[in-house]
């Protein structure tokens, strides 16, 4: 890749607040695919028309376990870690992933709708009881999608705070530095290895005990597999989930009119969970960098076999040939769900329907719990995360 002296920096979004990337709009209006520099000055490939993202998520000659290289690029410390879904690639990963998408499948996950509903409902009597202000994000927010995961793989309910703090450092970008990231990724995975222990001596019902005892009696998982692989779906279970309902929320307060239509009208719940995933820039740094394996085309571009290829989500997620006004927040939008939030093709999030379960129960709840529902302040002072993979505000104060 040839070197220049103008290319723009990535990441492109400076600011911490989910709907700001004016940036990643100005050069899609340029070029579906683009070239950018990394903080290392390493050039990278970036894509950010929908059609172009989508080729990049789908197409095998982008390759994740090419990641791996020491020489590939890097966007933030410590993502890229052998024996994870995320970095496998073609039979290796297919086989891994039907192991964990047990209990993940669209029956599964309605079978857990009364246990998501019931949880909201426990954590809003919980708000009521406590009243006006009150965090929305420490009492709502936050512990549902942590319910919900720790019930799924049998993780001690006690345990969210220690494995809370240390995911927040796994998922830097510039927060903690590479040894700070190492050291949390270290201790999550013995705490990870400690469970899976507990649970040979004591299995239950959940996810951890019947993959340990794949491991153990099938053979289908080695024990770094059966490690790395649970505290991934721990950490994206609930972090994911978290930040994109507490973004979802902070964007409803800032559109009184479209709070009370969803009030008025809960039967626009789910499409408006679609058009809240497509509007709200959770990461922006996009999905997890690709490697080319070949030489190809895209976008109107040659990538060279051995380039680092970005898919920015975010940015084909507002594309103009694609949405109509795609800056505008429409919680009636038709085709919203041909965001790409959730990601395309073999790596597409196995959690996605877990995640639309939770989103669509908790602000259905919240509604219907409290119709008065304010910001307990002014909005432009909400405090958000900075130098993390996803962005979310770090508290939100409501009344009603």
């Amino acid at each position: 890749m040839s070197r220049a002296v103008d290319l723009p920096t990535f990441p492109f979004v400076a600011s911490a607040e989910p709907e700001d990337d004016a940036m990643g709009g100005r050069l899609l209006a340029t070029a579906p695919i683009t070239r950018a520099r990394l903080a290392s000055g390493v050039e990278v490939w970036v894509a950010l028309g929908h059609d172009v993202v989508r080729s990049v998520l789908t197409d095998t000659r982008f390759s994740r376990t090419a990641s791996l290289d020491p020489a590939a690029p890097r966007v933030a410390p410590g993502l890229d870690i052998p024996d994870v879904l995320v970095t496998m690639d073609g039979a290796e990963h297919a086989r891994v992933r039907k192991l964990l998408t047990k209990a993940f499948t669209p029956r599964m996950i309605e079978q857990l709708r009364p246990s998501i509903e019931a949880t909201v409902e426990d954590l809003l009597d919980e708000v009521e009881r406590h009243g006006p202000p009150i965090d929305l994000v420490e009492h709502f927010t936050m512990p549902l999608p942590v319910r919900t995961i720790c019930q799924l793989l049998g993780v001690p309910y006690e345990d969210q705070e220690r494995f809370r703090d240390l995911s927040d450092r796994t998922r830097s970008s510039t927060a903690y530095s590479l040894e700070e990231v190492l050291t949390a990724t270290f201790q999550l995975q013995q705490y990870m290895r400690d469970l899976v222990a507990a649970k040979r001596e004591h299995p239950a019902d959940d996810l951890t005990s019947e993959l340990a005892t794949a491991a153990d009696e099938r053979g289908t998982l080695t024990e770094d597999q059966l490690v790395k692989n649970l505290l991934l779906v721990l950490i994206a279970g609930f972090d994911t989930t978290l930040n994109q309902l507490s973004n979802s929320v902070v964007a409803l307060l800032r559109r009184p009119a479209q709070f009370e239509q969803l009030r008025q009208e809960p039967g626009l719940v789910p499409g408006a969970v679609e058009e809240l995933l497509r509007f709200l820039m959770l990461s922006p740094t996009g999905m997890l960098i690709r490697i080319a394996t070949d030489d190809l085309d895209l976008g109107g571009e040659r990538i060279r076999a051995g380039e680092g290829v970005l898919a920015l989500a975010n940015v084909a997620n507002r594309d103009p040939a694609v949405f109509d006004d795609p800056e505008e927040l429409d919680l009636t939008r038709v085709g919203a769900s041909r965001h790409l939030s959730f990601g395309a093709g073999p790596h597409f999030c196995f959690g996605a329907q877990l995640a639309r379960q939770e989103l669509q129960s908790a602000i259905t709840g919240l509604l219907r719990r409290f119709p008065t529902l304010r910001a307990a302040g002014p909005l432009e002072d909400i405090p958000w995360k900075e130098g993390l993979l996803l962005r979310g505000p770090k508290s939100v104060l409501v009344e009603w």
